[in-house]
């Protein structure tokens, strides 16, 4: 009876995946053919596989999948180099040319993907055990390898970086790209977004939530993740977890699943089943688009996500829940017999463009300027919800624009005239003046009464937050100092006087260089060289501290305001203290004048007004310079 057995068994054991004689390795001008089953890469240790992998009816692509037991079609792929363009079962190949790239071709024949490498020295494709297959020269060099371009998964010690993303499938046979993504965001946060055919959102971290209350931080430009054998994860956005069952397992990934989900999966062995040991979502319904357009998502904690059509809808494709529900009725009537019922509490998402009366004279304002709708800038900032900055005539709020970029978006505080006043001075102005220590403006919005304008982000704030920390030291002041006084000088020097009339450490910001900008035109007024309203302005402009005499004396108002203004904030900066605290019951001109007095020399006076946060490390020739002293 042994012999039978061992007949049957034979050619089970012949076979198997884990002693296939294939290699890991392809040589330049080899190449593997679709129509051999055995022209695969085996990782050294069995773990991996590499070849073509069928995706539909006689498609096929180029992929990496775990080697497990008789899994047949139904392997778990890592990585696929041509996703979206599945080739033929017949003619197909992977070849490694003389030249150093590799190609996918298609039956045609047609090259569908590439790496584009060169390489004079002899190359090699290498499947390692850690599922990377990497193209190699001789010495070691890595020309080009699957882990810089991930498809829905990352293994151990895999970087998404900050160009890089995990992109879904579309269901759980279909392998192209889906809707849902994994990707660093412009403000350095790791996010979810579900990117559907007609609108995206971002769904993780919680977008309700401010990014600190959420536990990330924006501060940090390598915006790289990855996690270990053990299920440790993290990110450089201060996220991290511990998988359930942290500790040495014998294989793991992160997947974001067809469903929107992003999961850490597990297993001890190969013939075991995954085991999700954790997940960024507990309430799947919480996943946008989830169940498509027209659609409703329940979720039952015993039976999980259940997706229903409204009533009159019906499924649009009965495989496919992300396409959502169409009607089940047909539209018969012209358009002139088509209307809207109102309803109550309801919102067409994204729909809202009632722009209210716009005063002709904004669509004449020959700026450049883009611009936004306010529900562009409404969900920008997620319902104005972070804010970072406010003053008298309005509250800055941040925002991520639909093309990605970050924007400091201010939204004007409409009492009477006033807001109307600031917001056109500001347009107009900066409209006219183009420096590199001026704020850089993106576009504004006039809808109704809403006035909103939208600056390029600056990473580091305002001068005066950064004074009152210990993060300025002399060559960043001294740079700060000679960039404000540039912005300054462009303002008062052009054929059309421009008056500032606010400038203060609140009104430079810093950009990711600390190079200065100065900002807030609002208060600005613009004159002409010859004009005798100089002195006709309607009311004192600027802030305590910082306002010249002429002001309050009543005197003509002249480009000489700015340089009052700014010779404060030079103290400031010199000195870390407000011109508007007391200093030893004085104030800040008052305290620098005595100071002087009781020094004996130019040294022992420096030292006595210098910030002692800068612990005595300043230039005094820069000092002295811009002190006027001789």
């Amino acid at each position: 009876m042994a012999i039978p057995f061992l007949v049957l068994a034979l050619p089970l054991i012949l076979s198997s995946p884990f002693l296939s004689s294939a290699s890991d390795t392809l040589s330049k001008g080899s190449s593997l053919s679709v129509e051999n089953a055995n022209d695969v890469l085996i990782s050294p240790s069995g773990t991996f596989t590499a070849g073509f992998f069928p995706v539909g009816k006689n498609a096929y692509c180029f992929a990496i999948w775990f080697n497990e037991p008789f899994c047949n079609n139904n392997c778990t792929v890592v990585w696929m180099a041509n996703r979206d363009h599945p080739v033929n079962g017949k003619r197909s190949e992977l070849s490694l040319l003389k030249s150093g790239n590799l190609i996918l071709t298609d039956a045609d024949p047609v090259t569908v993907w590439a790496t584009d490498t060169v390489s004079e020295t002899s190359v090699h494709l290498h499947l390692q055990d850690s599922g990377n297959l990497a193209l190699q020269n001789l010495e070691g060099e890595v020309l080009w390898q699957s882990f810089d371009f991930p498809a829905d998964t990352l293994l151990p010690l895999q970087l998404l970086a900050k160009d890089k993303q995990l992109v879904s499938s579309r269901s759980q046979s279909n392998y192209s790209s889906g809707f849902f993504k994994l990707y660093f965001d412009n403000d350095n946060v790791l996010r979810l977004l579900y990117d559907g055919p007609d609108t995206s959102s971002i769904y993780w971290p919680d977008p309700e939530l401010l990014s600190w209350e959420a536990g990330r931080s924006t501060y940090n430009n390598s915006r790289t993740a990855s996690f270990d054998s053990l299920g440790n994860f993290s990110s450089s956005d201060n996220f991290s977890f511990m998988s359930a069952d942290y500790g040495m397992t014998i294989q793991r990934r992160l997947t974001i699943d067809f469903d929107g989900n992003l999961r850490l999966y597990s297993r001890e062995d190969r013939k075991d089943k995954w085991t999700v040991s954790w997940q960024a979502m507990s309430e799947p319904c919480k996943i946008h688009g989830s169940c498509g357009p027209n659609s409703i998502c329940n979720y039952v904690p015993s039976s999980g996500r259940k997706c229903s059509c409204l009533q009159g809808f019906k499924m649009k494709d009965v495989t496919d829940w992300s396409l959502g529900c169409e009607p089940e009725f047909n539209l018969s009537c012209s358009t002139s017999e088509t209307t809207y019922l109102r309803l109550t509490h309801v919102e067409f998402y994204g729909t809202h463009q009632d722009t209210g009366a716009v005063k002709p004279g904004y669509l004449q304002i020959a700026t450049g300027f883009r611009k936004f709708t306010y529900a562009e800038l409404k969900k920008a900032t997620r319902g104005f919800r972070e804010e970072i900055g406010r003053g008298a005539g309005g509250i800055v709020y941040k925002g991520i624009l639909c093309d990605h970029r970050v924007a400091a978006i201010k939204r004007l505080i409409n009492e009477a005239n006033q807001g109307e006043e600031e917001f056109q001075a500001e347009v107009n102005v900066i409209g006219k003046l183009n420096h590199m220590n001026l704020i850089e403006m993106w576009g504004y919005c006039a809808e109704g009464k809403q006035r909103l304008l939208v600056y390029k982000y600056m990473e580091h704030g305002s001068l005066a937050e950064n004074l009152s920390s210990n993060t300025l030291d002399w060559e960043k002041r001294f740079s700060i100092a000679l960039g404000t006084a540039k912005a300054c000088f462009l303002c008062n020097e052009c054929l059309e006087w421009v008056l500032h009339c606010d400038v203060k450490p609140q009104n430079i910001l810093l950009d990711y260089d600390y190079q200065p900008k100065v900002s807030d035109f609002g208060l600005s007024h613009p004159l002409k060289r010859d004009s005798h309203e100089i002195s006709r302005l309607s009311r004192i402009r600027g802030t305590r501290g910082y306002i010249a005499p002429e002001w309050v004396l009543n005197l003509p108002i002249t480009s000489k305001i700015d340089v009052y203004s700014y010779g404060m904030v030079l103290l400031e900066i010199v000195t870390g203290k407000s011109p508007i605290a007391d200093i030893e019951d004085r104030r800040l001109v008052s305290w620098v004048k005595e100071k002087i007095k009781e020094a004996n020399d130019m040294d022992l006076m420096m030292e006595k007004i210098v910030d002692p946060k800068l612990a005595g490390k300043y230039d005094k020739t820069q000092m002295k310079f811009l002190l006027g002293w001789p």
